[in-house]
Parts: C-alpha cells; structure tokens; sequence
C-alpha cells in the first residue's frame, strides 16, 4: 500500500544530499570572500501583522517574495510561488479555477471555503476560485503558515497569502513583457503610473493576456485539452492624498477567460495494482473521451481603502465588491462514443453554471508601532450569494447545447447566501527588554442559508460561530535572534452540500496548533535561518470527494485529525554573485477517529472499509517537501549581466483519500533560468519540469468517486519559453 521502507529512506537520502550540496557550496562561497563586509541579504519588510514589520523580527512562519525575486524566478501565477514554499502544495483540477492548495495537511476542497485566507490589496478574496490567478505588476507575496484566525478570521485555518500589487508613484514608470512558449503559448504584460497631480493624485494601469494551444493531448481527438483560447485581466489603481493624514485607494479589475476543463482520465487501478501501491503511481495516461471540456468565465472586482491618521492609531476602512462568474461543459463518462462505460447506449455529459457575488466591510485601529503596548481592534463584515445549476445530460450528438436542450438525466439546482461577521482584537505588550507578549481573539459568526429555486419550502439555514485566541510569547536572544511559542486556533464554516445528496451537511472545522519557532541571522547579515515545529489538532475536519452516479460533489468530515510536523527555511548570500536557499516541510497527519455515522454508512455502501480509515494520513496529505535553488549574477560587459537561477522543487508520497490505498510516488520537479539584463531590459529562456516529469494532479479513486474507475487529472509536461521586458 505504501513505498516500501528502503525506497522511502532513498528518496530522504536524496533529498538531504541535495540540502548538504546547498550547505557546502555556500559556506564554501562565504569563506572565498568571508572580507566582504557589504555582502548580505536583503532586508525584507513585510505587513502580515496589519503593520510594517522586518521579517525577521515576526514571531511567526512567513515566507516573503519581493519584486525583485518575483522577477528573478520568473512567478507569473499562483502555483509559481506555491512550488517554492515547503508545506505547501498547489494541485490543479477540474474547471479552469480549480485547484486543491494543501497546507500543513489542510487541505481546500470544492464548494467551500478554502483553508487559507487570501488578501489581495487588503481585501479578502473569499471564494475558492479566486485562489488561481494571474500575477503581474506585483509588488510582495507573503506567505503565513498555521492558523491566524484572531487577524484574519474564518478560512485561515491553515495560514493566509497576502499579495500587493504595485502601488502608484509620484515618478512616471512603465513595463513591457512578451514571453513566448511551447504549445504555441503567449504571454504579454504591461504596465504605467505616474502622478496625475503630483503629490495629490496618482494612478497605475496594468493588464495581462495569455492563450496557448495547451500540451496534454487527447488521443480521440487527436487535439489538446489544456487550451487557454484567452485569459485576460485588466486593472487600475487610484490613490488620492486628501490631506497629511487621509488617503484613499481606489482599485478595478477585470478578468475574463475561456479555457480547457475536466479533462480527467479513466485509470483502472484495480487492474493495475502496482498504480495502486504507488510503484507505478507516476504512469499517465491520456484523455480519450469524446468531449473536450471547456470553461468560461469572468471576475470583476472593486475595491477602496480609506486611511486616516490619528494621533493614538491609523484607522482603515476597506470596502470590497466582487462578481465572479464561471461555466463549465465536459464530458461525465470520460470516454469516447465508442466505448459505452456505463452500458446505456449513449454517452453522457455535465456542466455547471456558477454565479457568486460578494460585498465585504473592513474597519479597524492600528496603533502606533513606537509604543511599549501596541494593539489591533476590528470589526469585519461579509454578504455572499452563490447560486450553481449542475446538469448531467445524456450524450447523442457531441454537442454542449444538450445542457441547455437535450436529455438532462439529473439537475441539481442551489441559492445559497451567508452573512458573516466578526469582532478581532490583537495586544502586544514588551514585558523587558527581551521579552514580547501578543494576545489576540476573534469572534466569527456565519450564518448560512440554501434554497432550491422554484421550490416552496425548500429553505433551510444553519449559524456557525468560533471563537478564535491567540497567544505568543517571543524571546529577544540576541540581536539577530527571535525564539517565539504560540498557541493558535483557526475555523472554517460549515455549510450544505446541494440539495438532495446522500450526505447534505457538513459541520464546521476548528483547528488548535501549539507551535515553537527559532529564528536568526548569521554570517554578519549574510544567512538567515528559521525554523518551526508544530502540533495540530483538528476536529470536524472537513474532506471533498465525488460521488459520479448521482452527479454529486461532496463535503464531509472526519471526527479528529492529528497533524505534527515542521518548517526550516535557510538563505545565504554566499558572495555578490552567488545566493542560495533551501526550505524542508515535513508534515505528519493521522485520522484519529471517523466518528460520521452517515459518512460511515456511506462509504461502507461504497466498498470502502472505515475500520481500516483510523491511522491513516488525512487526504492530499504530501509528507515532505523540499525545496532547493540558487542564484547566480555575473556582469559578462559594460551594463550587461547575466543572471542563472535553479529552482529544484520535491514533493513526497502523496496519500489521495482517507483509506490511503491510493498512493502517489515522490515526484522531482526541476525550473532552470537564464537571463540577459541590461539598462531596463531583460532578455530569458527558462523551463519548467525540466526532466518532463509525468503524474496526476489530482486523483478520485473509484470508491470516492460513484464510478466503475478511478479518474486521473493530469499535471503539465515540461514547458519552456523565452521572455522580453523593458521598463521605462
């Protein structure tokens, strides 16, 4: 069932060599130039804590990307930053949208809410799809791991991802960027600012446009399913200085996309035990069906953020509005006509239509940051309407009209809304010198209600509600060292599955973390080390799987789940040319008790055996990642550089679901790029999955998924481009 013992100890042998290698090469680098006194690493800012913070001095896991390594590892998308974080797992799936993000064994799961907050420019980005976007003229990424439910309350139960884009100047400043691929795939970005009146009124407009024929082919079609026929977003930002001490910040964005969906495969893994096992878990095989999939969809988002300086504290109000449409067609049977699976005579088909809609309120004080006793208050405010009409329809013809005008099978049809709000408050209080003592504590409550359209009576409504404390305690041990202990709590809502599946409920997850953190700098500013170790405990914890034969996706959940494991992240500038890195996720989860009697029920119905569940890793569990690379700069003429950058990225056994019988093999992933920068331009040529590694993105084997089969998502092949840019 799982990799045998010596091919596991092999697989962390390979990952320690790499980490040693790192190690070597840098402290070997700092002793040839150990008389260099400016060489360090750069000092990194980041407000993760709702104020201006080194990162090294916040006593918590976050992992920062600037504008400059945005650059440098050339992160255009979310799962560009996600591969470089350990603990942290992105898997793409399904629509155009979707995608599972796991971290620390907290796993995002369809319908619901994700288990990370995500925060673009202040404002929360509260629906799973939002998580998958395109990243350009962005100015920081910070990544939280563990719960910060007292800051950012219900969906960061895992952690929260903090994204700001370029922020408006008084100088006039601009970008270009074309890149071009493989798959015939095209890349352009663009981007301007300036003062409209200096001092008083700025703006910046940027946008992106992606398309590319794609790269996984389908073998009936003899055509690719991963097509991006276009994705492109636009947005604006307007910041007014009303006065010394009141700003305001408007932003606009739109995005509008059609591209490939749901091309999953069919895998047999009971005729192939060795995929089940894991030995052969890394096979792929391609799409066949007779449909190729295709989503459509839009993204329109506004936003304001109004700050006003006051003597005793800076209060910011954020308003946040957001519509967010997405469709899909694809094919139910994942075959072509040719071969009938499920024995009807006809093939079969699906679709959703999905609609939501979100209006949110931010108010909260900030204190002064010179102050001995420095505190947070905030009140949060949230309305969602979501509807989603999903159709199975029977499939004569090859045509996606039959969802609107064919033989629909099975409809299922929801209005759901939730208002949420939420008091929070945070005290940091310097008890010595060394000493620092944070309290916080945040009270959530989510009400939420479903209705089928058209159907009297068919209303009902649940309130969910947390509250959510913190407490640190951080230690001053030198001037270049924090050791911190924390105690962390998180919450995701719960909420109802579509009307009339065999499980319509599902409870609301709290998670408690105790973690201890060590933090320093060394080599006289030239390294950094941090490292975390934590212990989870989640009760209600909330899983996804599909159920193919009544067209139903599925929430539900496990009574106890126990996650330990730890975080260590090291960087080194090892001279003026050279800089290296190296982070380790190690994470260890295990279902303490099912504790579901209609979860139990079904699945024994299902064929799946819950007395064997107790034990098991909780599901997309990956037990380690690790991630290596390195930088090198070397002027090559007179205002000419070149710059060679690795990134070397490990993901190990991957557990699918809750029986753990089907296994994913470790898979290496390598990125490689080279660049050419002059006096504001850059010329690259780089390539991801550099050895064009084949496995599954995501995998519903056939006991969780209603059907005769398991089905199989599979991941990118090797992809490799050339880019171009030139800021003015």
């Amino acid at each position: 069932m799982l990799m045998n013992r010596k091919k596991y100890i092999n697989t962390l042998k390979y990952g320690a060599s790499y980490l040693v290698v790192s190690s070597f090469l840098a402290f070997g680098g700092y002793a040839q130039d150990s008389d260099e006194a400016e060489i360090e690493l750069e000092t990194i800012t980041v407000t993760a804590q709702f104020r201006e913070q080194r990162l090294q001095d916040v006593p918590a896991v976050v992992k920062a990307f600037t504008a400059q390594e945005i650059e440098d590892a050339g992160i255009r998308g979310t799962q560009d930053f996600i591969a470089l974080t350990p603990n942290l797992t992105f898997d793409d799936s399904f629509t155009y949208l979707n995608s599972f993000v796991v971290i620390r064994g907290v796993t995002q799961i369809n319908n619901a809410d994700s288990p990370i907050a995500i925060v673009v420019d202040g404002v929360p980005q509260n629906n799973q799809k939002q998580l998958k976007m395109p990243l350009f003229d962005v100015q920081q990424i910070e990544v939280l791991k563990g719960p910060q439910g007292s800051l950012y309350g219900r969906n960061a139960i895992g952690g929260a991802i903090n994204i700001v884009t370029k922020q408006p100047t008084n100088e006039y400043e601009g970008f270009v960027r074309g890149s071009y691929g493989n798959g015939d795939a095209l890349r352009l970005e663009a981007g301007v600012g300036g003062p409209i009146a200096e001092d008083k009124v700025l703006f910046r407009l940027s946008g992106s446009y992606f398309e590319t024929d794609g790269l996984i082919e389908n073998t009936f079609l003899n055509d690719e399913v991963d097509f991006v026929n276009h994705d492109y977003s636009i947005r604006g930002k307007l910041a007014v200085n009303l006065s010394d001490s009141v700003t305001l910040d408007l932003r606009a964005s739109f995005n509008d996309f059609e591209a490939g969906s749901s091309f999953d495969t069919i895998v047999n893994s009971l005729a192939n035990p060795g995929f089940r096992s894991g030995n052969d878990s890394n096979t792929v095989f391609a799409p066949d069906s007779n449909l190729a999939g295709i989503t459509t969809g839009e993204i329109f988002e506004l936003s304001s953020k109004l700050d006003v300086e006051f003597d005793f504290a800076t209060l910011t109000y954020i308003l946040g509005y957001t519509e967010l449409e997405e469709d899909y067609r694809a094919d139910l049977d994942f075959s072509n006509s040719a071969n009938d699976t499920f024995g009807l005579g006809f093939g079969l088909g699906q679709g959703q239509d999905l609609d939501v809609s979100l209006f949110s309120h931010e108010l909260r004080l900030v204190s002064p940051d010179d102050q001995a006793i420095r505190w947070i208050a905030g009140a949060y405010y949230l309305d969602t309407d979501r509807s989603l009409l999903t159709r199975g329809f029977a499939d004569f013809d090859g045509s996606f009209d039959q969802f609107d005008t064919g033989f629909v099978i099975l409809e299922r049809n929801e209005d759901n809304n939730n208002q949420a709000w939420a008091l929070f408050g945070q005290v940091e209080v310097d008890l010595s010198e060394k000493f620092t003592l944070q309290l916080g504590a945040r009270y959530d409550e989510d009400e939420r209600n479903q209705v089928i359209p058209g159907i009297a009576g068919s209303n009902r409504g649940q309130t969910f509600d947390s509250f959510q404390p913190k407490v640190t305690l951080s230690y001053d041990v030198s001037e270049d060292a924090l050791a911190y202990l924390t105690y962390s709590t998180g919450f995701r809502s719960g909420g109802f599955n579509a009307p009339g599946v065999v499980l319509e409920t599902f409870a609301d997850e709290e998670l408690s973390n105790f973690e201890a953190g060590f933090k320093t700098e060394f080599l006289d500013g030239k390294g950094s080390l941090n490292i975390a170790g934590f212990l989870s405990q989640s009760d209600n914890f909330q899983f996804f799987f599909v159920d193919v034969s009544t067209l139903s996706q599925i929430i539900s959940n496990l009574d106890e789940v126990d996650i330990v494991g730890f975080d260590a992240d090291i960087s080194i500038r090892a001279t003026d040319e050279l800089s290296l890195y190296a982070g380790i996720g190690y994470t260890d989860s295990d279902i303490k008790n099912v504790g579901n009697a209609a979860l139990e029920n079904f699945l024994t119905s299902s064929g799946v055996n819950t007395g064997l569940v107790v034990g098991n890793r909780s599901p997309r569990t990956t037990d380690w990642t690790i991630n290596l690379g390195g930088q090198f700069f070397q002027p090559v003429s007179e205002g000419i550089n070149m710059v060679l950058r690795a990134d070397y990225e490990y993901q190990g056994s991957k557990y699918w679901q809750i029986d753990n019988m089907d296994v994913r093999d470790p898979i290496h992933l390598m990125a490689v790029r080279g660049s050419l920068e002059g006096e504001g331009w850059a010329l690259s040529m780089w390539v991801k999955n550099l050895f064009d590694e084949g496995y599954y993105a995501d995998f519903n084997p056939s006991e969780y998924a209603g059907a005769p089969f398991d089905l199989g998502f599979q991941a990118r092949p090797r992809t490799y481009g050339i880019d171009l840019s030139y800021k003015f």
